[in-house]
């Protein structure tokens, strides 16, 4: 044994020193526990300096690696400069969490490891877990936050099974794995062109299943000719290149057509044919012997050798002198016509509207009747306009061509029905009364105040003091919470405080759920309402009788008289305040003054 130890073991089993261990800070943490003892001390301390960071980081090797690297959470400028013990203390316990800090607020940054996205919204147990660790010294350890890389497939699974490179930062972004947004395709050995851009990724890198689970191919895809993808319409005629013919944009683009001259023909293309697939047309462009020559040896060009009439010659041949090549249903000059030139001007919504929509018939030129909304539109209220001969006032009564929803039935219009809005319901939109159960209803809805609002004292109050339920008696249409109601018609009027106290406090508070009021039922003892805060010292047969001391204007016990107690008030007593007798007592864990004094002899306050 060297002398040191000899020193230290008799230093420490000396009386005075086994005496201070009288007190020791307490025992270390489970993870310190081979530390403990007395000849452990030197293990962390210096004699006389306290913890040793030296000491801390010989036994924390793996960390002291990174420190040394300039690595990690403890080399970061916010944490080198601490020593250990301002976040790693220790002798309070075993059981003490010698690593400890607040998740939520923790910066992740300072790691070296920046949290992104759905990295920041993941838990640290769902990263900082065994499996992942490489090293099996640091893995072996019970507690630790060390041992991790930033590698993805450290923490994921390769979805491309090694398919791909390892670099999976290059194609996806930290906030979804899919999609990968970062990936472009334009970089790849195929770029996306044309409709290729707007084809779904699964129509050519399908899913399929690879090692028992779900694969998507994305390397080793075909791409040396269309037809590894494209059914040859052809069959094999044109041979294999179809970019010859074809480009990306459609398979009905040509790569001649931009520079083949239709208007060298006998029929120049406009409008819509000159975005007409080829085909539509040249139904024999397939055909190796004479394709796109269907038309050399006619002379005319008539619509109605290709386009069906659909006026049935009622308008002749000439499809020209009404329609363009532009659209069908885009008449020549259809867009200057003046329909104010006929009787019927177009307004409002009715400019918006397609011909066709009124004009269903091909010919677009049947006379229309117009005197009445009702030709066109269903009645949307059902009848319930009409009078007692079953006639309909018109749409247009009520409602403009500028917008149905709106309505020109004024307030004035509504101060001539049965029902004149008065108060809040001027502010009431129609809708809340008028739009029952999806359903707009205008006929014997009702005029009384529970037609529409529920009677919220039914059964609770006397109908005495509302009859036939007339909420009118106490409210008023302009307000529901005002109220005139007169409370000396009841067997309990106010004074005092209580014309100052809310309605609800009595009969809402009081209630028998807290949620509806309660007018039947409540009595005028005030125990009933009120607490008894003098603990029953002044009850009779069951009843403190508040009224004998107290008034209604404040809680002073301003009728009071000392002299009608058992002890009258003379002398010197007269000038004692009340607290100088009467003191504070409990009962039943409630605090409150005792005036019940059994004893009135001098002896029993005066000493």
């Amino acid at each position: 044994m060297s002398r040191l130890k000899i020193f230290l073991l008799l230093f420490f089993l000396s009386p005075a020193v086994l005496s201070m261990a009288q007190l020791s800070p307490g025992d270390l943490t489970r993870y310190h526990a081979d530390l403990e003892g007395l000849l452990n001390c030197t293990k962390c301390h210096d004699l006389g300096e306290g913890i040793s960071e030296a000491k801390c980081l010989d036994c924390h090797a793996e960390l002291k690696q990174r420190i040394d690297r300039n690595k990690g959470y403890h080399s970061s400028s916010e944490v080198k400069p601490k020593s250990c013990v301002e976040c790693h203390n220790d002798h309070h316990g075993r059981n003490f969490e010698i690593i400890r800090f607040d998740e939520e607020t923790f910066d992740h940054e300072l790691t070296g490891y920046k949290l992104e996205d759905a990295h920041f919204e993941t838990k640290c147990t769902d990263c900082h877990k065994d499996e992942f660790i490489d090293n099996q010294e640091i893995r072996d350890k019970e507690y630790t936050f060390l041992g991790l890389n930033t590698e993805c497939l450290t923490c994921h699974d390769d979805a491309h099974q090694g398919t791909l490179k390892n670099d999976c930062a290059s194609c996806h972004d930290f906030k979804a794995f899919k999609p990968a947004s970062l990936f472009d395709h334009a970089k790849s050995e195929f770029p996306l062109k044309g409709k290729h851009l707007e084809v779904d990724c699964i129509e050519c890198h399908p899913i399929s299943q690879k090692n028992g689970q779900e694969f998507q191919e994305f390397a080793g895809i075909d791409f040396t000719n269309c037809t590894s993808c494209h059914e040859d319409h052809h069959q094999g005629e044109f041979g294999q290149n179809c970019t010859e013919c074809h480009t990306e944009e459609s398979w009905h683009i040509f790569k001649g057509m931009g520079n083949f001259d239709h208007n060298k023909t006998h029929f120049p293309l406009t409008g819509k044919h000159r975005t007409t697939k080829c085909l539509d047309c040249h139904t024999n462009g397939t055909n190796n012997k004479y394709p796109f020559k269907e038309f050399v040896n006619w002379k005319s060009f008539d619509c109605v050798k290709c386009h069906e009439d659909v006026h049935e010659s009622k308008l002749g041949t000439d499809c020209a002198a009404c329609h363009s090549t532009r659209s069908f249903t885009s008449l020549n000059k259809e867009n200057d016509f003046d329909h104010a030139q006929t009787d019927y001007p177009l307004e409002g919504k009715h400019i918006e509207v397609d011909c066709k929509e009124c004009h269903v018939s091909n010919s677009k030129i049947e006379p229309l009747e117009f005197d009445r909304c009702a030709h066109c539109h269903e009645d949307f209220h059902q009848g319930q306009f009409a009078n007692d001969q079953g006639v309909t006032p018109d749409c247009a009564q009520c409602h403009i061509v500028q917008d149905f929803a709106e309505s020109n039935f004024t307030i004035e219009d509504h101060s001539k029905t049965a029902f004149v809005l008065e108060g809040a319901h001027i502010a009431t939109p129609c809708f809340a009364c008028h739009l029952k159960n999806d359903s707009w209803e205008f006929r014997e809805i009702g005029q009384r105040c529970n037609d529409c609002h529920e009677d919220v004292h039914d059964g609770i109050l006397d109908p005495k003091f509302y009859p036939d339920h007339d909420c009118k008696k106490c409210h008023t249409t302009e307000a529901w919470p005002d109220i005139d109601f007169d409370h000396n018609q009841t067997n309990f009027a106010l004074e005092g405080k209580h014309l100052e106290t809310r309605c609800n406090d009595c009969h809402l508070d009081h209630g028998i759920d807290k949620k509806h009021q309660l007018f039947s039922g409540l009595t005028s003892v005030c125990m009933h309402c009120h607490d008894d805060i003098h603990q029953g010292q002044f009850m009779n047969e069951g009843l403190t009788e508040c009224s004998r001391c107290h008034a209604y204007d404040n809680w002073e016990a301003s009728l009071f008289d000392h002299n009608a107690t058992n002890f009258r008030l003379d002398g010197e007593h007269l000038k004692v305040e009340c607290t100088g007798c009467h003191s504070k007592t409990t009962k039943n864990g409630l605090e409150y003054i005792d005036y019940r004094i059994e004893d009135y002899r001098c002896a029993a306050c005066h000493l």
